[in-house]
C-alpha cells in the first residue's frame, strides 16, 4: 500500500512541477526509510549515516530554492511538439543503440563482474521511464474533454504506457540481476547518481527545463545534487561500519 501511495504521489508530482526537481529530491526516501528504520526496527545508524542524512536533507533544501519555478511544457500540443523534435529523436536513437549494444552483447559477457553494465542499462531506461511518466500526466488533461484533440491524447497516453510498461520491465529486471552479483548498499548509490543525472540529461534535452534557469540557479542545483549524492553514498556505502561520535574521545595508544 505505502508502495503504490508513493508511485501515486510521484505520478502527480511529475505533473505539477519540474522533473529537474522531482527526480532528484526522490533520494529522501533513503534518510528517511534510514532514520525510521533506526527507531522503528533498531538498526544501527552510525555517524557518517546521520551525517548523510543531514547532507541529503540540506542538499535538497538546495534543489528547491535554485530549481525552475514554472513548467515549459502544459499542454498535449507543447508535449507533441517537443517529442518529434529532431533533437530529441537523435538522442533516443543514440540511447536506444546503447540500451542493444549493453543488452545484447555486453552485458552477457561483462555484467556480473562489471556493476557499471547493469546500472547503465537501468539508468538509459529511466531516458524514457521519467518522461513517459510526465507526458502521461499532461495527455491524461485532455481525453475526457470533448474535443478533437482527445482521441489523439488517448492513442498518445497508450502509446506512453506500453513505453513506461516495457521500461519499468526491463529494469526491474536488470535491477535484480545486478543484485544477485553485487552488494546492494554499492549499487544502490551508485544508481541513484548516474539514474538521476541521465534522466535530468533526457528532461533537459524533451522538455527545455533549464531553458529558465541563470547561471546561479544551474550552479545551486548542481551543488544540491551533488550534496544529495554524498549523503547517499555515506548512508548506503558506509552503513555497515562500526563507527560512532564515542570513538573520536577515545585515547590513540601506540605500543613500543
Amino acid at each position: 500500500l505505502t508502495v503504490a501511495l508513493g508511485q501515486i504521489g510521484n505520478f502527480l508530482a511529475y505533473t505539477a512541477v519540474p522533473t529537474v526537481l522531482v527526480t532528484p529530491l526522490g533520494a529522501l526516501g533513503v534518510p528517511f526509510g534510514s532514520i525510521l528504520a533506526s527507531y522503528l526496527l533498531k538498526e544501527k545508524l552510525n555517524i557518517l549515516g546521520k551525517l548523510g542524512c543531514l547532507l541529503s536533507c540540506a542538499g535538497s533544501v538546495v534543489l528547491i530554492i535554485h530549481s525552475p519555478k514554472s513548467e515549459s511544457v502544459t499542454t498535449q500540443a507543447e508535449l507533441e511538439e517537443k517529442l518529434t523534435n529532431p533533437v530529441f529523436v537523435g538522442y533516443l536513437c543514440i540511447v536506444l543503440l546503447m540500451l542493444l549494444l549493453l543488452i545484447f552483447w555486453i552485458a552477457p559477457a561483462h555484467g556480473p563482474t562489471n556493476i557499471m553494465v547493469y546500472i547503465s542499462i537501468c539508468s538509459l531506461l529511466g531516458s524514457f521511464t521519467v518522461p513517459s511518466t510526465k507526458g502521461i500526466g499532461l495527455a491524461a488533461q485532455d481525453i475526457f474533454h470533448n474535443n478533437p484533440s482527445s482521441q489523439r491524447a488517448l492513442y498518445l497516453c497508450l502509446v506512453l504506457l506500453a513505453v513506461l510498461g516495457c521500461s519499468i520491465i526491463i529494469q526491474f529486471r536488470y535491477i535484480n540481476k545486478a543484485l544477485e552479483c553485487f552488494d546492494s548498499s554499492v549499487f544502490g548509490a551508485i544508481y541513484y547518481v548516474v539514474f538521476t543525472t541521465l534522466v535530468l540529461l533526457a528532461s533537459a534535452i524533451l522538455f527545455r527545463e533549464w531553458s529558465n534557469v541563470g547561471l546561479v540557479d544551474f550552479l545551486g542545483m548542481a551543488c544540491g545534487f551533488t550534496t544529495v549524492s554524498i549523503g547517499i553514498v555515506l548512508i548506503q556505502v558506509f552503513k555497515e561500519f562500526n563507527f560512532n561520535i564515542g570513538d573520536l574521545n577515545k585515547p590513540n595508544m601506540k605500543t613500543d
